[in-house]
Parts: structure tokens; sequence; C-alpha cells
């Protein structure tokens, strides 16, 4: 285990922290807010950069990162970054407890969105701004950030990236690693200020446009004013933050490659496909189930438009409380909220392509049991899956399925409402935000206790950092092992 360069580099990411909360105190200082505001987050960033300077001091000999320290560094930095982002709203007295500010920070660097915030009217300027600006860094990735602004950690640090970038698979769209990062967040930022200034088009103003559009672009929605969207009364808004979550919700690779001149090789995408296919499909059977509840079926297809495309990009803003939804619908949405998205998005779930090569695999392996001499091959994007990924597939749904047992095992201790404790670790896990019950679209997290927050917490970065990560922090074996 490498533990000076595990140091050296979580030092340098608090650092970066630090800069990106120059942000906050700015427009702290903007909106004339008071003395302790402002001293929130400039002790944080005093703090930061003594603790982050302290551990990158001296630069390691041994600049190698393996797959171990790869996973370690990934888990502690999210870890270290939401303890340290959680400071301004304790300091400044709006989030009192430490637990309900470190979940809040959390639910925002994995892109989450659920929160024990019930009145955002009294939450200030910059800490609403800190709050959805989180969205944004987490979103394309804390390291992936650092990669593409401080790039020579380490000749191996495509480890790092590895087990950040969700998904089955990580490939390198050009042939430097820290150039990949770049081109993401080129990309990544290029589409959330053409999403700012669409915002603005319908009449919000510019404070207002890039909360909603950190929140779409990170597919985390955090609101800026109670009731999510719903207060905003506009057809044009609703629309538009509809399909920036479905864009932002197809990997990144495919709008790379429609920008090197590849667009019939993007569109050709095969997740791509499926991610279409059952967002239309999903409207459909939803709007067929509800529109007799509604007096306009173009005000139905709209609500449904956004509540699918919220819940399937993990997303979490709402304009219908669909808790009060027919069962047939709410099943059809939390079935949504355990497939997610495309892998290589900023969105959690399972991923589309995971899902589809679960199903190819079993479907093999039928077909494997009926006729046992014959040779069953499984391919995805034209191309042959390894036994080494289809094993690698079928061992990430199992230990999916032990740790979300594991995990409503330890919150059904807090509530007896089952649909409350499902959704919700469903919601924090898959990085949802809002789930159903007692905690969905019209309630918050705040009245769970903090040994359940606590809990949810592990759940957001376990499911934004897809498990592996975070069980491996937490195991025995990795500081063992030499």
């Amino acid at each position: 285990m490498n533990k000076k360069m595990i140091s050296f580099v979580i030092g340098k990411i608090l650092i970066l922290e630090a800069g990106l909360m120059l942000l906050p105190l700015i427009i702290s200082f903007l909106y004339k807010e008071d003395i302790l505001h402002m001293m929130s987050y400039g002790i944080v960033i005093l703090l930061l950069l003594a603790v982050g300077l302290l551990m990158s001091l001296k630069i390691p000999i041994d600049k190698n990162i393996q797959g171990r320290e790869g996973f370690v560094i990934v888990a502690l930095s999210w870890i270290f970054m939401s303890a340290f982002g959680a400071l301004p709203f304790v300091i400044s007295k709006e989030i009192p407890s430490f637990v309900d500010a470190f979940f809040e920070v959390v639910s925002g660097f994995t892109t989450t969105g659920s929160s024990i915030i019930t009145d955002l009217t009294k939450i200030s300027h910059s800490n609403l701004f800190w709050r959805s600006f989180t969205h944004f860094v987490g979103g394309m990735g804390v390291l992936v950030l650092a990669l593409a602004i401080l790039p020579k950690y380490s000749p191996t640090s495509v480890y790092v990236m590895k087990a950040e970038v969700p998904g089955p698979t990580f490939g390198k769209i050009v042939s430097k690693l820290s150039s990949t990062a770049r081109v993401l967040y080129k990309i990544y930022t290029i589409m959330t200020i053409v999403l700012i200034i669409l915002l603005l088009f319908g009449g919000l103003n510019l404070f207002e446009a890039s909360l909603l559009a950190f929140g779409t672009a990170g597919t985390g929605g955090f609101g800026i004013r109670n009731g999510s969207i719903l207060p905003y009364h506009s057809a044009y808004i609703d629309v538009v933050l509809s399909i920036g979550m479905l864009v932002f919700g197809v990997n990144f690779n495919v709008y790379y490659f429609i920008l090197i001149g590849k667009v019939k090789e993007a569109l050709n995408n095969e997740e791509l496909k499926y991610y279409l296919l059952i967002v239309f499909i999903s409207i459909a059977l939803i709007v067929a189930n509800i529109s007799k509840s509604y007096s306009s079926i173009l005000h139905c297809i709209r609500d449904v438009l956004f509540s699918v495309s919220s819940v399937m990009t993990t997303t979490g803003y709402s304009t219908a409380d669909f808790g009060k939804w027919p069962l047939f619908s709410q099943v059809i949405l939390l079935i949504l909220m355990f497939f997610g998205a495309c892998a290589g998005s900023t969105a959690g779930g399972l991923k589309i392509s995971r899902v589809i090569l679960m199903i190819k695999i079993h479907f093999a392996e039928i077909r494997q049991m009926i006729s046992p001499n014959r040779v069953i091959s499984i391919s995805y994007e034209d191309k042959p899956v390894s036994l080494k990924m289809q094993k690698s597939i079928a061992v990430y749904f199992v230990v999916y399925a032990i740790v979300f047992m594991a995990m409503l095992l330890l919150i059904s201790f807090s509530t007896d409402d089952f649909l409350t404790a499902f959704s919700a670790v469903a919601a924090t896990f898959n990085n949802i935000g809002p789930g159903l019950g007692k905690v969905g679209p019209a309630y918050s997290f705040a009245n769970l206790n903090d040994f359940s927050k606590v809990v949810l917490s592990f759940a957001m970065l376990a499911g934004r950092l897809e498990i592996f990560p975070m069980l491996i922090l937490f195991s025995p074996l990795t500081w063992k092992l030499k």
C-alpha cells in the first residue's frame, strides 16, 4: 500500500476543494450576507489549505498507484471532501447538526438530491450555491476534475479514474488520461452553459438558472425553492429540464464521437438505443395509466416526461407528487430507479449497459441449458463479451443485492413503514433523491434519526462509486496485504 501517495493525492484534492469554496465565498460577498456566512467559508478554506498542504507538501518518491490504492484514494477523497464541505453549513448554523450537514453534502457530491432541509427560504444564497455546485463537481467526478486540472499524479493514475467513472467498463477516449479528463469536462461544462442560457430564456435570473443547471447537469436535483420545480409553473422550464436530464443521462463518449464527426457510430450506440426505448415505453405506459386524472393530456404528458426523465437519470427534480399516482405507475418508476441511465454519464443506478448485459447473460445461460453442446457467445456493441466481463457483471449484481439488503435491514430499525424504508435505500443507493412514502417528493429525510442518515450517507457514496471502493476501504484485508 503506497500510503504516502494516497496522502499526497488526497492533500491535493483538499486544496482543490479550497479553491472551489472561493465561489460560494464570492456569492456571500455579492449578496452582502452577514459576517458569519462569510467566515464560515473563509475558515473552512484556510483549514482545507492547511490540511491539504500538510498532506501534500512532500512529493513521494514512489508515485505508482495500483488498483488497491486507486479504490482507497477515491473513497477517502469523497469522504474527506464531504466532511469538510459540510462545515460551512454547521458554522453558519443553518444546519447545526454535523450528521445532517454531512448527509446533505454527501447527497450533493454524489448527485443524489436527497435532503434534510425542510424550508429552503431559510438557507442563504452562498449555502444554496455551494449545495448545488457540489452537484456540478460530483457529476463528472471529483477525481476526474482533479486529473483534468492536476494531471501529473502518477503514470498509473488510470486506476483512480477506473474506480470513479460509473459503468461496467472504462476506456480512454484519447491517448492520455489527463487529456481524456479534460475533454470530458470541456463537453460537460459547455453543455451546462448552454442549459443555463436556455433557462435564462425561461425568465429565470442568472443565480437560479445556474443552480438548476448544476442540478440537471450533475443529475442531482437539489431544488432552490420549496416544492422543487413545481413553483415555477412554466411548461418551458419543465420541457427544458426534462430534455436536459435525458441529455446528461447519455454516455459522454457519444458526444465526443459526434464532435469528431463519428455521428453514425455515436447514434448506433446500443446502450443509447435501449435507453431511449425504455424512456419511451415508460412514458407511454404511465400516461395510459394516469391520463384520466388529468383534464389536459398535454399537461399529463409533460408531468410524466419530467418524472420519468428525473427518476431514470436519478436527478430527483419533481413537478408532480408521483407518490399519489396509481401503484402501476409507481412500480414503473421504482424499476427505473434501479435501472438508472447510461454508463459514462452523470446519472446513478445500475446503468442500462450493465442491465442489458445481465439480461443477455441470463438468456445465454438458458439457451446453454437447453442445448448443452451448443457454443453460446454474447456480444455487445457488435463485440464479443469476455468471460471475465460476464463474471464481473454477475458479481456486481450479487454484491449490489447483498449490500442493498444489509442497508434495508439497518434502516428497518428506525422505521416500521416498509415502503419508506425500501424506497429510502433505493433512492440513496441509486443516487436518485426522493423516494416514496415518507421520503417522497412532498417530504424530506429530516425525520430519520442520525443512525439512518449515516447508513444512507454510506449508501449514497457506495452507489455513486459503484460499491467496491467503499467496501475495499473498510475491508481489514486492504490494509493488511503488502
